[in-house]
This record gives structure tokens, C-alpha cells and sequence, in this order.
């Protein structure tokens, strides 16, 4: 598993740590890396801490943003698993810019695969496909060709 992977899934753990007891953000993550970090080196320690951190700073903005794309599902009746890897991919559309959004998506969908029901991977990419228009750059407006009949340089034609 790569270094960004692992970082992903420690983040996450801390998330639903922090999530199903009200552990606060530091605690959570510590009690993660006690039980799982072992095996993460400190690039990838600190990719995790900010993506937890920053997630559970943002988790306000984060589960509006999802609520709005969540047609008839409230977060807080959403699978902890589930709701946590979208918070976490949410965080990375908003404020990791240098990942690509595929990268994001397929990432959460992997790490939905491992840690949920199968059937939640058709469910977080939903969402995930609408949130990745918080990122997709707005299309630059086409600007107006000239006629071709009516070159801009030509002259104007007098009337006889």
C-alpha cells in the first residue's frame, strides 16, 4: 500500500474515532497512531495528521457540502464509515488542490470497499461525483467570432 493510501485510512480512523465517541481531533489521532502507526513513515504521519485535522476543523462546512449533493440522506444517519470517507474526500476537493480530483475519488472508493459494505462504494461515489464540482474549473466563455462574411478589416460598403 502506498504512503498517501495508508496516510488516507490512518486519517480516517482518527475521523471515526473522533466521530462515534467525541474525542477531541489531537486525542483522536494520537489514539490512531498508538494502536496503527507503526508502519507509517513520518511523511506519511503527517499527511494523515493534517487530512484529520483539517477535515475535523472544516466538519461543519464539510457535512453541509455533502448534505446538499445527499438527496433524502442526512449525515447523521449515514454509515460512520461512509460519512467520515466523504468528509475526508470533501476536505481534499476544498482544500488540497495539488491532488487530483480522480485521485480523490478513487481513493475514497477504495478505502469504502475495505472498511464498508460494497454496496456504499455506488452510494459515497454519488456524492463524490457532485462534490467534484467544487473543483472543476468554470469553462472560459468563447469569445465571439466575426461573421465570415464580414471580415473585421474589410471596408464598409457605401451605398450607390
Amino acid at each position: 500500500m502506498g504512503r498517501r493510501r495508508l496516510a488516507r485510512e490512518i486519517a480516517l480512523q482518527a475521523l471515526y474515532v473522533a466521530d462515534v465517541s467525541a474525542t477531541p481531533a489531537e486525542e483522536a489521532f494520537a489514539i490512531v497512531i498508538r494502536r496503527d502507526g507503526g508502519e507509517a513513515d513520518a511523511s506519511a504521519l503527517d499527511f494523515a495528521r493534517e487530512l484529520a485535522l483539517g477535515t475535523l476543523a472544516r466538519r461543519d462546512e464539510l457535512d453541509a457540502l455533502i448534505q446538499e449533493r445527499a438527496e433524502n440522506w442526512a449525515v447523521g444517519r449515514m454509515a460512520a464509515v461512509d460519512r467520515n470517507v466523504l468528509r475526508l474526500a470533501a476536505y481534499e476537493l476544498v482544500a488540497r488542490p495539488d491532488t487530483p480530483v480522480g485521485v480523490v475519488i478513487d481513493e475514497a472508493i477504495e478505502i469504502v470497499r475495505k472498511y464498508s459494505a460494497e454496496e456504499a462504494t455506488r452510494f459515497v461515489n454519488g456524492i463524490l461525483d457532485a462534490l467534484k464540482a467544487l473543483r472543476e474549473k468554470p469553462k472560459k466563455a468563447r469569445k465571439a467570432k466575426p461573421k465570415a462574411n464580414t471580415p473585421k478589416d474589410a471596408p464598409e460598403k457605401s451605398e450607390p
